[in-house]
């Protein structure tokens, strides 16, 4: 092709007519930019004056200290109406968790395969933040944590007592492949698939079209920007908070009920009451606030990346202590179990009997609610590590990468469990679920430590996902600030303590029921919300200046093609010029329509129209974002608790990632 210049005001060779009408046509075009042409804005150079949105901290607020002031008031109504609630909701609702997580999964595979996937989560220049090393050992370190410590045994030795309706017969090898299947369905894909829309839809925003890091403002291109900056974008970002909020706590009291039955081990103690597990949780918060308030910043992630070696080595050492040949033949049985029956596994449900609508309520409906209230916080957490990733690699390697690191630690822990129960232990999934952790370890060498050392593992989780948590719902209610103040992060945490110790109390002698009932409700309203993020991520995407341009690319070639076959046969070829009106390859397209146009047009901080050159890349006022950058930013890797330095190759868990 003769000319291929993407400079927005070609001019040389033009006459001086052409030159007139080309300047004419540029100046209907906020700041005389082609829509097609327009690089992608950072929400660095966007000029967003943030603070306390009083509404949504305010009314927030309020709702959830009336419900912790429920719970520990009148326990028993509060309990009566959440089992209500969450009898209504397995009845009706199920269906919609069950039914958007097949959704969901489709939906990212598609944007990730078809043209879309070649968009950056950046600017058109813009290269990837983190070497790629670095970036899926973040992922890593999302994928490790309090749930997978507390489930990692549990999970799969109740598959294999106690098996999915028609899966196989109890206790037997075939029950054994197909309970990790299982698990692996409930940790797998599905909840990295949700992950990843909200990751992927808040960089895409934040760092191609210049938005705060809000739910809300994800939905700009559906809702506009006047609903999304008004009642129905608070409403969003109010309903993600408490989404995270309960998610986050159930996280915390599964840690608490472990380090408890962690202390009646250790200290040779009898079964504490749910009094001491609130005084657990309150001790850890204490820990969090600590650390929130005191600018320690730095030993908190330094203590978080160790934590991850522990972790990990921990794994390791069940590994080769235990029944590794076992498990090393389990792996890749129930990893093509997995494969050949995942859609079976995602349509099972009511529709099979009463037994499979028992097991999915159980069950598979409180994961994806689980993985649904999780999704704001590490839809952040891997927005912010993945910019300057193109939609393809972004969805291949967040989907793909966590989920071995699942396979891996469930294959372990899983695999572990089962076989002490094939070879005659009294380990049990009909036993006390925190027990069972501590009972794998009982079973190996160094029994006298490993407890201990599993303890400290689950401590530091609480400790960093609530100070990571709370950061993340400070952002949301202090209209995308990376840097929340520390009264409201304080106040965050304060109430996610306060949830769990709720929870705890509903539950009664059944605490994870307590958890569970709460999950599944409450994660609700989110779940409607990222259905309206699919459609307005996808309308986004249609109208990204990549996306114009591969569309003027193909009518232009396609175009040019037939007339020059048509006229020369087989001797022409391609020079870029001025066609007739409405012969062109934008014929079919508006490039005026406002639609594509009005989201990049520059604005002060009280929202009025600035000119900007994107040619200098300067604000026509003199405005700057060098020495004063707004911090509209998703929350960066320090504030979440762990710093990489982005050309240097990470040790064992680069940082401290939402863990559930």
């Amino acid at each position: 092709m003769g000319d291929d210049t993407q400079d927005p005001k070609p001019r040389a060779g033009l006459g001086t007519a052409a030159k007139r009408l080309l300047k004419q046509v540029d100046e209907t075009y906020p700041h005389g930019i082609h829509p097609a042409l327009v690089p992608g804005i950072g929400v660095e150079e966007q000029r967003n004056r943030y603070g306390t949105d009083k509404v949504v901290f305010g009314v927030t607020a309020a709702l959830i200290l009336a419900f912790i002031v429920w719970g520990v008031v009148s326990t028993e109504s509060l309990s009566t109406v959440s089992t209500a609630a969450l009898n209504w909701t397995l009845a009706n609702v199920g269906w919609l968790f069950t039914g958007l997580v097949a959704v969901i999964v489709l939906f990212m595979l598609f944007i990730g395969m078809s043209r879309y996937g070649t968009i950056p989560l950046g600017k058109d220049d813009e290269e990837p933040e983190y070497r790629k090393f670095s970036w899926v050992a973040m992922m890593f370190s999302a994928g490790i944590g309090i749930g997978i410590i507390f489930f990692g045994p549990l999970e799969p030795l109740t598959y294999y007592q106690s098996p999915a309706p028609g899966a196989a017969t109890a206790e037997t090898p075939e029950a054994a492949v197909k309970a990790l299947a299982q698990t692996f369905f409930h940790w797998g894909v599905g909840p990295w698939a949700v992950y990843g829309l909200v990751g992927g839809a808040i960089a895409y925003g934040a760092y191609r079209r210049g938005r705060v890091p809000l739910m809300s403002a994800i939905l700009t291109a559906l809702l506009g920007r006047r609903s999304v900056e008004g009642v129905a974008g608070r409403l969003v970002d109010m309903f993600a908070i408490v989404a995270t909020l309960f998610g986050t706590a159930a996280s915390l009291g599964i840690g608490a009920m472990q380090i408890g039955r962690g202390v009646e081990i250790v200290g040779g103690l009898g079964k504490l009451p749910n009094a001491a597990l609130i005084g657990i949780v309150a001790i850890l918060t204490a820990c969090f606030i600590a650390s929130a308030v005191s600018g320690v910043g730095r030993g908190i992630r330094w203590l978080s990346n160790i934590n991850m070696a522990l972790a990990l080595s921990l794994s390791l050492f069940i590994f080769i202590a235990g029944p590794t040949l076992f498990i090393l033949n389990m792996w890749p049985a129930a990893i093509m179990e997995y494969a050949q029956s995942f859609f079976h596994m995602l349509g099972l449900g009511p529709a099979y009997g009463p037994e499979a609508a028992e097991f999915t309520g159980a069950w598979t409906v409180f994961y994806w609610a689980w993985w649904i209230s999780w999704s704001p916080f590490v839809g952040l957490f891997l927005a912010k590590i993945s910019r300057g990733r193109k939609i393809r690699e972004f969805v291949l390697y967040v989907i793909t990468m966590p989920t071995l690191v699942c396979m891996f630690t469930f294959g372990i822990l899983g695999g572990t469990s089962i076989w002490l129960r094939q070879n005659g232990d009294s380990i049990s999934a009909d036993g006390p679920p925190e027990e069972l952790f501590f009972h794998v370890l009982s079973t190996l060498p160094l029994a006298q430590i490993t407890p201990i050392i599993g303890m400290v593992v689950i401590s530091i989780f609480f400790i960093t996902s609530a100070d990571s948590a709370s950061l993340v719902m400070g952002t949301l209610s202090q209209r995308g600030k990376s840097d929340p103040d520390k009264p409201v992060t304080i106040f965050w945490g304060l109430a996610m303590m306060g949830i769990a110790v709720v929870m705890l109390l509903v539950g009664g002698g059944d605490a994870l029921n307590g958890l569970q009932n709460m999950i599944i409700v409450s994660a609700i309203p989110f779940a409607i919300i990222l259905i309206l993020m699919m459609l307005s991520f996808a309308k986004d995407l249609r109208s990204d200046p990549l996306v114009i341009r591969q569309s003027y690319a193909t009518s232009a070639l396609r175009n040019a093609v037939r007339r020059g076959v048509d006229r020369y046969g087989d001797d022409f070829d391609l020079v870029v010029r001025r066609s007739a009106e409405g012969e062109g390859a934008g014929a079919d397209f508006d490039s005026h329509d406002s639609a594509v146009t009005e989201w990049y047009q520059r604005t002060d901080e009280e929202g009025r129209p600035v000119d900007y050159d994107y040619a200098t890349g300067t604000y026509a006022d003199g405005w700057t974002p060098e020495g004063d950058v707004p911090e509209g930013d998703v929350p960066d890797l320090d504030a979440l608790g762990g710093a990489v330095d982005p050309g240097a190759e990470p040790d064992a868990g680069e940082a401290d990632a939402p863990r559930a």
